[in-house]
């Protein structure tokens, strides 16, 4: 274990850009963004209708919000801390894609690979600590990052709020930043499982591919979903070609995306859209691994461990030399 954390950390400094500045520098210029926003919202804001609120020049609402309103705007709140994480999380996934499409490739481009394997290290714990970094890793530092940016700004909302005549303490104390934060901690394990298929396919593709491992990566899948879809050869199946583009091409090239897996859910029938308050309640942790009923995440799962397996293979027999 010590020597795997070790790896672990050796990734996180070579590629410290990628996994810990390309968060922070995204959370900032988007906290920069809806301060500005803010701002821009009190200069051109006055004296204009808002939801049956008067703005007025003297920067007060005229008028109180119910206990209702107060609950949704909370939920508003909430929808937006989570919002704050899944955009930074998505940066992070771009990262992470190009990461596993160049850490096993680069290595044996400039023959550091050949070092590696002059210590006592295993090509297995090696490739493992590059898999941690991409599913544990680099998720785990957005989300802590999300989470900041996201706090911070709910109390400017919060602050700016306060100053035409709404207790910001009564806006701050409906919402729940704590069930939040927790969600998006559990929930990790579950973007771990459904993010193997693509960090698999990448891994295999850069330990795998002499050169320009990007191009296998895009052009094989999509040069088989073409194919499919030309000859219409899942319909001997009796499935579409749609289904091998959502659950082979898009399984391999985009499970690196935050949420995929929802579609895979119990479904929320009955459910008031219009309402932010139920649709924070319902869009919870037992919604959401809901998704591991559904064969289809675990079969991706297996494909990933199995390419996984795979890079192992190849990073210890291939020889570009």
């Amino acid at each position: 274990m010590k020597t795997f954390y070790w790896l672990v950390k050796r990734e996180f400094w070579e590629y410290k850009g990628a996994f810990f500045w390309a968060p922070i520098v995204t959370g900032i210029v988007f906290l920069v963004l809806n301060t500005m926003g803010l701002i821009l919202g009190e200069v051109f804001g006055r004296r204009t209708n808002w939801g049956g609120f008067k703005y007025n020049g003297d920067m007060h609402f005229q008028g109180s919000m119910s206990p209702e309103d107060l609950h949704n705007a909370g939920a508003g709140l909430d929808i937006m801390l989570y919002a704050i994480a899944g955009i930074i999380l998505c940066v992070s996934a771009i990262v992470v894609f190009f990461y596993c499409l160049g850490t096993l490739c680069e290595e044996r481009r400039d023959r550091s690979v050949l070092f590696w394997k002059s210590l006592p290290l295993s090509d297995t714990s090696t490739v493992l600590s590059k898999v941690f970094s991409a599913l544990v890793l680099a998720p785990g530092i957005a989300v802590v990052v999300g989470v900041v940016v996201g706090l911070v700004l709910s109390v400017l909302i919060g602050t700016v709020a306060s100053m035409h005549g709404l207790g910001v303490w009564s806006l701050l104390a409906e919402a729940h930043p704590f069930r939040v934060v927790l969600n998006l901690i559990l929930l990790l394990p579950l973007y771990a499982i459904w993010a193997l298929p693509t960090v698999g396919w990448l891994m295999l593709c850069s330990s795998w591919a002499r050169s320009k491992p990007f191009l296998w990566a895009i052009a094989l899948p999509v040069g088989a979903g073409v194919i499919v879809s030309w000859f219409g050869l899942m319909g001997m199946a009796g499935l579409s070609s749609q289904w091998f583009w959502a659950n082979v091409v898009g399984r391999l090239l985009g499970s690196l995306i935050p949420g995929g897996w929802i579609s895979h859910a119990s479904t929320l029938e009955g459910l008031d859209r219009n309402n932010p308050a139920a649709m924070v309640d319902s869009l919870g942790l037992v919604y959401n691994y809901s998704a591991l009923a559904s064969p289809t995440l675990w079969i991706g799962a297996a494909a990933g461990a199995a390419m996984i397996a795979g890079a192992i293979w190849f990073r210890r027999w291939r020889d570009d030399s």
